[in-house]
């Protein structure tokens, strides 16, 4: 893939080199014989002598091909203009457009007019990204134009309720918000064919979003679906117009077409065959061989995040070019060549496309296995590839300029972009003292996660140091797994029982992607915060770019490479985290879990009391780890709210946890049914808690302070949350506590609601505390008399960054400064801890101080 053709660019002094240089290692010239010996220069050879050698020399392993770049400058000027000009007012784009192209006229004039000599290829290559610049602005304007027209644009700025004709454009997916306090939804893409509102009928063709009730788990890809809803406004640069939320199941109006049953035909027998696998096993498979991700667990796709290994559960270019370097190797064997092996490739390509579906991330995965194809079918494989890569990124963003703000498509640019850039040099350079096929083994994950870590940590707000590692341990098992999965989904159409044999062998190679992924994972430094911000990212894209030009120097020296991967050892195994945190004497931590509670108790050594878990399980697994905390004798769920139960995962996570504590409120109905089979499934015992019952766990005490008295529970099917969630009867049957820990009295109130709190001031409990964990998120609605009962010096604060609530809320917080309550809050500062040295209250923050 990264060999090159020299032949067909030959360096300005292969054509001007003087006819007596010397050179040894050029095969057409020779040191041996005296001057004398020499013909004399003549214009014609004479009859006999041999023929003149070509003005290009044949290609040399000493001479290095230098990659065609040209179009790398176009691609990233189209690339930022449809990220600065989407969504932008149609006059915008073409005024964009048409300075663009005034200017690369004038700029051709000039190069024109200058003598052949002086003539420089910056000038061609300015005036070439000029010209993609106006096509890119002119594609964002009709991009911008096509959303915006019909009626769909105007009628959801007005939340109108309409009935529609829609075409599925993929697949349902069934979620659960962490933020809401509704049951699980559905959300499939779909074109919006026919609309009907106030009596009018209008055919049109307009992107939108579908967000339905779990009945939409039914609908297919491809089925004409009919369904009444109110269509919403969707966000600036959104790649659909609106959103239609309905409350109606689906009436389906026709089946899909017949390849695209025949194609869910193949990936249901590919689900068939590895159907009696462990459940890790029956939902890799899928995804690596075809993108399908219906499968795969959460906690393992959280794994695979961790290690970098999530490239290979979507559907991306390595699926694709592990399918082509399996089949076109296979069919030059019975004798395809030339333009034959092109057939089959984009053949390949199709069948791929259509099994995967349709959609702009298979397509974009499409587009880079076709690279791979130029590159495997043709010579001047390194030289192509770049130029190729080029093509392509102008060309999608050109067919759909929303692509250019999609992180799929940049991380899929980039690592491409990185392997063919970076791979080649520093495969060279440690081919020196390693063997070849190793030193490719380890530049291509090198050099692809290197490229992608600044866009991984504005996603996800962490920085992987296994990535390359568990890409170079997983590797060797993907290309096995992939391709044995292939052939047990076409084996599927002629005999299921034999498909089950292959995809029990594929099942094998699939573990082994497991175990590294879950090792990986479990690793102390496996996964280090990164803050997700501009500051930091640019930071961190600096450092990038200093190891871009320093890597290679230190890949070359085996001593260096040495010392390099000891250093990184040391930080995986004993990461240093956060300066100062956690503490070695830490009491009592707030988790930064984003928009929850996950509270942790310290019991003993790496033992502690938890309350809640956040809304995202791989956080609270995070602040755990970080912790040292191993054993928990007592989880304590304060209600079944998804952002205080919905990280139990996390918490379970290769721990030993031996009870879970829950509020006598088993609503909302769902929640509470998950972290019923989560407890099931490990063997822990569930336990309701008793209004003033107290324990002792270690150095943890606790009594019970609420719920007192339990409202009736809603309906089965139904929720029991009001519009705002302001006063809901889950909040207010949240577990209070009163905690006493080393010398410290610490309140923990749940999402208790006004109404609670003062049903709790009735009841007459102490509640002076030394810290308190205020209500809910520190909404607006607190009991003032509630706040100044507990005489806290510190109130601590559990909220997301940028959360739709507007937690804490100003009135919370003036209220907490007025009763002289020092605050800090985790979505201004990260995680929060408390010690008490010496019996002084002490703040410490994973962040910055308050």
């Amino acid at each position: 893939m990264y060999a090159s053709d020299p032949t067909n660019h030959p360096s300005l002094a292969d054509k001007t080199a003087p006819t007596d240089r010397r050179d040894s290692t050029n095969p057409f010239e020779s040191t041996d014989q005296p001057p004398s010996a020499d013909p004399p220069p003549s214009a014609d050879p004479p009859p006999s002598a041999d023929p003149p050698p070509s003005a290009d020399p044949p290609p040399s392993v000493d001479q290095p091909d230098p990659l065609d770049a040209r179009l790398l400058v176009p691609a990233a000027a189209g690339w930022l203009t449809a990220v600065l000009l989407l969504n932008r007012q149609f006059q915008t784009a073409v005024i964009a457009a048409a300075v663009a192209l005034v200017v690369a006229g004038v700029l051709g004039l000039l190069v024109r007019a200058r003598p052949a000599t002086a003539k420089h290829p910056l000038g061609w290559t300015a005036i070439g990204s000029l010209v993609v610049v106006a096509g890119m602005a002119i594609a964002a304007a009709l991009q911008t134009a096509s959303l915006r027209a019909g009626p769909i644009h105007d009628l959801a700025a007005q939340s109108a309720t309409v009935s529609v004709r829609l075409k599925l454009e993929g697949d349902p997916s069934l979620r659960q918000s962490t933020n809401s306090r509704r049951p699980p939804y559905v959300v499939v893409k779909a074109t919006i064919e026919e609309v009907r509102t106030r009596g009018t009928t209008t055919r049109i063709r307009t992107p939108a979003f579908v967000i339905g009730t779990a009945k939409w788990q039914t609908v297919r890809y491809g089925q004409h679906v009919e369904a009444t809803g109110r269509l919403q406004a969707v966000e600036a640069g959104s790649d659909v117009a609106a959103m239609l939320s309905t409350r109606a199941p689906p009436r389906i109006a026709d089946e899909p077409p017949w390849w695209l049953r025949a194609a869910e035909q193949v990936r249901s027998g590919l689900r068939e065959s590895v159907a009696h696998q462990p459940e890790d096993v029956r939902g890799l498979v899928p995804a690596l061989v075809m993108g399908d991700e219906s499968g795969l667990s959460a906690d393992l796709n959280q794994d695979f995040q961790t290690t970098g290994l999530t490239h290979l559960s979507a559907v991306s270019g390595t699926n694709l070019t592990l399918l082509l370097a399996f089949i076109l190797p296979l069919v030059r064997l019975i004798g395809v060549r030339a333009r034959g092996l092109t057939v089959v490739g984009v053949l390949t390509v199709v069948i791929f496309v259509v099994l995967a579906r349709p959609q702009p991330s298979v397509l974009r995965a499409a587009a880079m296995g076709l690279i791979a194809l130029a590159a495997m079918t043709s010579g001047g494989a390194g030289r192509r590839a770049v130029r190729s890569l080029s093509v392509a990124v102008i060309v999608l963003l050109l067919l759909d300029t929303s692509l250019a703000r999609s992180a799929g498509f940049a991380l899929s640019v980039l690592a491409t972009a990185g392997i063919v850039l970076l791979g080649p040099g520093w495969r060279d350079a440690m081919a020196k003292w390693l063997p070849t096929w190793l030193a490719d083994a380890i530049s291509c994950p090198l050099a692809a996660q290197l490229a992608c870590t600044p866009v991984v940590a504005w996603l996800s707000g962490q920085v992987s140091l296994v990535a390359v590692g568990a890409n170079l341990l997983a590797g060797p098992a993907v290309g096995p797994a992939t391709i044995l999965g292939f052939t047990a989904a076409g084996v599927a159409l002629i005999s299921t029982e034999l498909a089950q044999v292959v995809g029990w062998v594929a099942g094998w190679p699939a573990r082994w992607i497991i175990v590294v992924a879950r090792e990986g994972a479990d690793l102390p430094g496996a996964a280090n915060a990164w803050p997700a911000t501009v500051v930091g990212v640019t930071v961190l894209t600096l450092l990038c770019l200093a190891l871009v030009f320093g890597l290679h120097r230190i890949l070359a020296r085996p001593i260096a490479m040495v010392l390099a991967v000891v250093l990184l050892a040391v930080v995986v195994l004993r990461p240093v985290g956060s300066p100062g945190w956690p503490p070695d004497d830490w009491l009592f931590v707030v988790c930064d879990v984003g928009q929850g509670d996950g509270l942790v108790l310290r019991a003993g050594e790496r033992t502690a009391v938890v309350v809640d878990t956040g809304p995202d399980p791989a956080a609270m697994d995070h602040c755990l780890r970080d912790l040292g905390v191993q054993h928990i004798p007592v989880l304590v769920l304060s209600h079944f709210h998804a952002d205080h139960a919905g990280g139990l995962a996390g918490v379970l996570h290769d721990r030993r946890v031996d009870e879970i504590e829950v509020t006598p409120y088993f609503s909302p109905r769902a929640e509470y049914d998950r972290v019923v089979a989560l407890a099931s499934q490990r063997g822990i015992t569930l336990r309701t808690v008793t209004y003033h019952e107290k324990r002792v766990v270690g150095q943890v005490s606790w009594t019970t302070l609420w719920p007192a008295r339990v409202p009736a529970l809603p309906p089965p099917g139904t929720s029991s949350a009001t519009p705002t969630d302001e006063g809901s009867p889950e909040n207010n049957a949240s577990i209070a506590m009163m905690v006493e820990l080393s010398g410290l009295r610490i309140l923990l109130t749940g999402d208790l609601e006004p109404e609670s709190q003062r049903a709790v001031l009735a009841t007459g409990a102490d509640l002076r505390a030394d810290v308190l964990k205020v209500p809910h998120h520190g909404s607006a609605q607190q009991e003032p008399a509630f706040i100044a009962a507990t005489g806290a010096r510190l109130a601590l604060i559990s909220a997301g960054r940028d959360n739709d609530y507007g937690h804490p809320a100003p009135r919370t917080l003036e209220l907490l400064s007025h009763e002289s309550i020092r605050t800090a809050t985790t979505n201004t500062t990260g995680a929060l801890t408390v010690t008490n040295p010496d019996n002084h209250l002490t703040l410490t923050t994973s962040g910055h101080d308050p």
